[in-house]
């Protein structure tokens, strides 16, 4: 992600601030120029924008702003209530639980950053709304008259949130219990609506004969693979051809899990050009975990071995940097050859090659 600034103040800030910590100004962000913009309330119940580049604009916040779990914005005339990231909701905690509107709140810090990597490749993002299959949020908790759990799921765009997931204690233990490396709340948005690109880019768009060379036959039983996946363990040797075991479970999941993994790896780079972030240990004889995040990861030109060979430097950097200060490692996984061609049918899938690609 790149690096935001206050136009009132040129103070760094944060994505999901609401305040400049220096002028005080009100700060929003504006999805379509992707700039964070400061504000000024008008007599018109509606925001001016100040600062550089931004006078003479006016905004309202997105209706979800009142219960303080979003900063986006929407233009004062002819912007719906709803922002372009929060009208994908069709279900939201009760707002009468102030425990579950915080937990609502770090859904939304999530499902935000999704969202700004969406924006940055250009992908579809009809709502349920605009097509009966398109892309719609519930976020449920358990309800205590009925039998099982919330299961966070995808089904045909209709993406369920297990409310739990947001409860720092519940989700580490659920991690635990299932001898995960890895399991957040931004991880579970990526991977889930890798499974409604996966119909859109794949299914939709006739690819799956080109997907299938790659992920495998996805006309495979799915129930029966996950039912054989959770009575027998992991695949043998699944760190040879899948980014994690559970990605060995059957084609639609190995897809879901390197997408997921695609957007983890483009937004760090993303941001790690924006820091000016270089690795280059002076031990590093031969290179091998050496970098310099100088190119745009969205841009169209670049290609999957840059993304690949940028991407070992700069996690092995960032899981040094966690060890020393007593945290787990940022990324624990390993990327097997076969996983890098994966990754980089991902790359051509959102960047329209894949069609090019079979062909050439």
């Amino acid at each position: 992600m790149r690096l935001f600034a206050c136009p009132s103040c040129s103070q760094v800030v944060y994505f999901e601030n609401v305040v400049c910590e220096r002028c005080n100004h009100a700060l929003g962000y504006e999805p379509a120029s992707n700039r964070m913009l400061a504000l000024e309330q008008n007599g018109e119940g509606s925001w001016a924008s100040v600062g550089a580049r931004s006078e003479g604009s006016n905004w309202l916040y997105c209706a979800n702003y009142a219960h303080s779990v979003c900063n986006w914005l929407v233009p004062a005339e002819g912007g719906g209530p709803f922002c372009d990231c929060c009208r994908h909701n069709l279900v939201v905690p009760n707002t009468a639980d102030a425990a579950n509107v915080e937990l609502w709140r770090r859904m939304e810090v999530a499902k935000r950053r999704l969202f700004y990597t969406i924006f940055r490749l250009g992908l579809p993002r009809d709502t349920r709304n605009e097509n009966p299959e398109g892309l719609g949020f519930q976020f449920l908790s358990d309800d205590p008259g009925q039998q099982g759990h919330v299961m966070t799921g995808h089904d045909d765009g209709l993406i369920t949130i297990a409310l739990v997931e947001a409860d720092d204690a519940e989700r580490e233990k659920r991690r635990s219990a299932m001898g995960e490396p890895y399991r957040t709340l931004l991880g579970h948005f990526r991977h889930e609506v890798g499974h409604w690109y996966w119909d859109r880019l794949v299914r939709d768009a006739g690819l799956l004969e080109q997907c299938r060379a790659v992920f495998g036959d996805d006309s495979v039983d799915y129930e029966q693979s996950l039912q054989t996946h959770y009575a027998n363990g992991p695949k043998p040797g699944w760190q040879n051809e899948f980014v994690s075991s559970y990605a060995a479970v059957h084609p639609w999941e190995d897809f879901a899990e390197t997408w997921a993994h695609y957007f983890h790896i483009t937004d760090t780079l993303d941001t790690a050009r924006a820091l000016g972030f270089k690795v280059d240990p002076r031990v590093d004889k031969e290179d091998a975990i050496s970098t310099e995040a100088d190119f745009d990861v969205y841009g169209p030109r670049t290609t999957n071995a840059e993304i690949v060979d940028s991407w070992f430097a700069t996690a092995a950097a960032l899981n040094m940097l966690n060890r020393s200060v007593g945290i787990g490692d940022a990324y624990p996984f390993v990327l097997a050859d076969a996983v890098v061609t994966k990754l980089g049918f991902i790359h051509d899938l959102v960047h329209g090659r894949v069609r090019n690609r079979a062909a050439a």
